[in-house]
């Protein structure tokens, strides 16, 4: 048995549990005639139970009261496409991120102010599937309040859902991985020397690998069995590709003061080979 605990705004009340655990409820109409004490039956489809012991919740109820009800309707809309169009769960604190953000950038284009994204291209190239349902999420919102958001925002609303992918507790820094995925890739096209084809399934793979690289780097992950018969065997073989993957380690221990293991640059040099033996091909 759920009862209000407070109501929030129209659409949002906060409420608890028989054990007396907090929740955000979020409902198109859910507080309407609410108040303390109500029984909340769960009959809506489009109800949405957040647990208030996530620390960053308790950061943004505050917010709640100065964002209208219309941007917690169109983030839940946003976050229910984003979550079936990526086939994962996104971190709930996105709901709150996201609404927050949303109603900055309607405020921000009537007062003619525009911020620019600095990652706008990587995230626009390197993480194709969020950024398409950005364009989505700025198509509705530039319906529902017959508006022309620019369209770096929808990099913006891609940046949230980047930071929101899995169920990690901790959002991860999305500029920060954009950043390092598209200096690794422009230092790995511009030492080839190669115009590579962005549809070809080798440089899919190849970015795939990248972005799966740098989430381990981050998370201080990365593969090392402190066998280097691949790496070995990478070196014999493909000495271009395995140069190239060296320039890259080099790069990330002058920026980031960290080597990574043979291993991490042995699967590098795997993705680039095939880049090269496509692009010979071609």
């Amino acid at each position: 048995m759920i009862k209000v605990k407070k109501v929030l705004n129209s659409s949002v009340v906060l409420a608890e549990d028989e054990q007396k655990k907090e929740f955000i409820l979020f409902g198109k109409g859910i507080g309407y005639g609410q108040k303390a004490g109500n029984i909340i039956e769960e009959r809506q489809a489009d109800q949405m139970f957040i647990p208030i012991e996530n620390v960053k919740v308790k950061e943004f109820l505050g917010l709640l009261d100065a964002i209208p009800p219309v941007f917690i309707e169109i983030t839940q809309k946003i976050v229910g496409y984003a979550e079936e169009k990526l086939s994962t769960k996104l971190n709930t604190g996105i709901y709150f991120t996201l609404m927050d953000h949303l109603n900055f950038a309607v405020e921000r284009y009537k007062k003619n102010i525009n911020i620019t994204n600095r990652v706008y291209w990587e995230i626009k190239n390197y993480y194709r599937e969020e950024f398409e349902i950005g364009k989505l999420a700025v198509k509705l919102m530039n319906e529902r309040f017959e508006i022309e958001l620019p369209k770096e925002e929808a990099a913006n609303i891609a940046f949230h859902l980047i930071n929101a992918r899995g169920e990690q507790k901790e959002s991860r820094d999305g500029m920060r991985y954009a950043k390092m995925i598209g200096s690794i890739v422009n230092l790995v096209r511009y030492t080839l020397s190669i115009n590579i084809d962005e549809d070809n399934i080798h440089y899919s793979r190849f970015i795939t690998h990248v972005k799966f690289f740098v989430e381990r780097f981050y998370a201080d992950k990365m593969l090392n069995d402190e066998s280097d018969l691949l790496f070995e065997q990478m070196a014999n073989l493909y000495p271009q590709a395995m140069d190239v993957a060296f320039k890259v380690r080099e790069y990330i221990k002058q920026v980031n003061g960290k080597t990574i293991p043979n291993d991490e640059l042995a699967y590098l040099a795997v993705h680039i080979h095939r880049l090269i033996t496509y692009n010979q091909l071609g």
